[in-house]
């Protein structure tokens, strides 16, 4: 009855809240002898930190995380990590004019019929500041699965109606919206200028590329590899929408076109997005996700209060204009649980298969 704790072997549980006194993980699973720094999980926090451009939340967090448990003299132990991240610059009240309103778009009305109470601070554990703990958890994930040459990255192909037309993933890591095309980029830039202007919000579609999975990860029937992607994916906040491969367009085409070939030298497409049966079949794993555009605006909205009582707001604060671009590094990190989950469960039938010796 918890539903914050995620995966088999490689289980993940998040805690904090947006305004309270910190955010952190627990992983319990992780195997022994993974190099592991503080350093390793800090450079994929410094991807999400708010306050670093304009159109961001200046909310000056520097979200540094600290290891409290299972790392001895730089490696895992194979004994649970506890990871915490401190809030630095947390403002609650400027959230008391609105603890008893119900804003539109955002968690408040479910979490209070669930509940019977809320954390009205920022939304609690539904605002996005949740996704700090799990990008540090992914960042342990992350090097799991570079012990074997698996790599995750994510990039903005849509934001605010412009689409990228180019793909250069090195322009992705040289732009602060991750987006591969450079003459896109700077038209979301000026996107999300003008929102900032008129007090709105945009969303958009992230693309996560996995390389380097080998194939048979991922369970049939019920466990399926895009199944848990999706759920995964669909776990984040901001998210309304996934697709696997072609996704929806596999919807417009016969299944001459959607089949993928295989050849001797492997696969002549990649309609599937590298999972089949729900299970990988080796070649790279796309995913895209529609991103809702951040619910805290400044324009007028109608709503109500606790009471039943009509209300109009205006949102204030410190909010994102998008959720892109600091929701690409939590994509990046929720693919990267999934697949490392599944890559423990075949290492273990592996070894079962091969009947191994214990040592």
């Amino acid at each position: 009855m918890s539903g914050n704790t995620w995966g088999r072997l490689f289980r993940v549980t998040t805690f904090g809240e947006s305004h309270g006194r910190a955010l952190g993980a627990v992983i319990d699973g992780c195997p022994p002898g993974i190099p592991l720094s503080e350093e390793d999980i800090q450079q994929d926090l410094e991807r999400r930190r708010p306050g670093k451009h304009r159109g961001e939340s200046p909310r000056k967090e520097p979200d540094r995380v600290e290891i409290l448990s299972g790392v001895f003299e730089g490696l895992t132990l194979g004994t649970p990590i506890a990871l915490v991240i401190w809030n630095k610059d947390p403002r609650p009240s400027a959230y008391e004019p609105l603890k008893d309103v119900f804003r539109p778009g955002h968690g408040d009305w479910s979490y209070y019929w669930k509940y019977g109470r809320r954390d009205w601070r920022g939304g609690g554990r539904a605002s996005g500041r949740e996704t700090v703990a799990r990008v540090a958890a992914g960042a342990v994930a992350r090097k799991v699965l570079a012990t074997y040459g698996i790599e995750v990255r994510a990039y903005t192909v849509a934001l605010g109606g412009i689409r990228a037309e180019k793909w250069d993933p090195a322009e992705a890591e040289r732009n602060h919206l991750f987006c591969p095309d450079p003459e896109a980029y700077e038209r979301m830039c000026a996107r999300i200028e003008e929102a900032r202007r008129e007090g709105d919000s945009l969303g958009g579609v992230v693309e996560i590329r996995a390389t380097g999975v080998p194939p048979g990860l991922g369970e049939p029937v019920f466990d399926k590899l895009d199944a848990e992607l999706a759920k995964a994916l669909m776990g984040i906040g901001a998210v309304k929408g996934v697709e696997i491969g072609a996704g929806f367009a596999a919807a417009e085409k016969r299944g001459s076109e959607n089949n993928d070939p295989l050849t001797p030298e492997g696969f002549l497409s990649n309609n599937a997005g590298g999972v089949l049966a729900g299970i990988s079949s080796g070649q790279e794993i796309i995913c895209r996700v529609a991103v809702k555009p951040i619910p805290s605006i400044a324009k007028e909205q109608k709503t109500i209060n606790e009471r039943g009582e009509p209300v109009t707001i205006r949102i204030g604060g410190r909010h994102d204009v998008s959720a892109i671009p600091r929701i690409v590094p939590v994509c990046e990190a929720m693919v990267r649980l999934v697949l490392t989950d599944f890559l423990l469960r075949q290492l273990a039938l592996k070894a079962f298969r091969t009947h191994e010796p214990l040592p």
